[in-house]
């Protein structure tokens, strides 16, 4: 009985360790990743984002899926000021798209407190359909305090 107790102990260890050697993704934590509104919405995170596994990283309130690594999300930013990137509203959560380094786009929540960064290689997965499997995580972080507006509602 011992025998098997063992072989069961030695089995867990491997996993573990076999487990451990996987990389870590070093990100950077962002101001305030600390926030309650990030760890809400970092728990509602898939296991598995445009067919991308998750990956191990090192930062509180960060995310990684793929290898190499294609979807980075990072919450605890501050709220960004106006601005001139186009944005978009995705399953209720309001996205500013900076396309400044195609293939890879920043989007940022625009309106939540604190905003999140969803970093998106478009040359490996569609930065709309990570948006759309990441609103509903986002949105539940806090309710908006600001949304977009077009200059057509601006200039009437």
């Amino acid at each position: 009985m011992s025998t098997r107790f063992l072989a069961a102990g030695l089995i867990a260890l491997t996993v573990v360790t076999l487990s451990a050697c996987a990389p870590t993704v070093r990100l950077e934590a962002a101001e305030d990743a600390n926030a309650v509104e990030c760890a809400n919405m970092m728990v509602r995170l898939p296991d598995t984002l445009a067919e991308l596994p998750r990956r191990n990283v090192n930062a509180q309130s960060t995310a990684a899926w793929g290898d190499p690594v294609a979807i980075i999300v990072r919450c605890g930013l501050p709220l960004p000021d106006p601005s001139v990137f186009p944005c978009a509203t995705v399953d209720g959560v309001d996205w500013l798209i900076d396309e400044s380094n195609r293939p890879t786009y920043v989007f940022r929540s625009y309106g939540l407190d604190p905003s999140t960064e969803v970093i998106v290689d478009s040359s490996v997965v569609s930065g709309t359909q990570v948006l759309q499997e990441l609103s509903g995580a986002v949105a539940s972080q806090s309710a908006p305090v600001a949304s977009c507006l077009d200059a057509a509602d601006i200039l009437g």
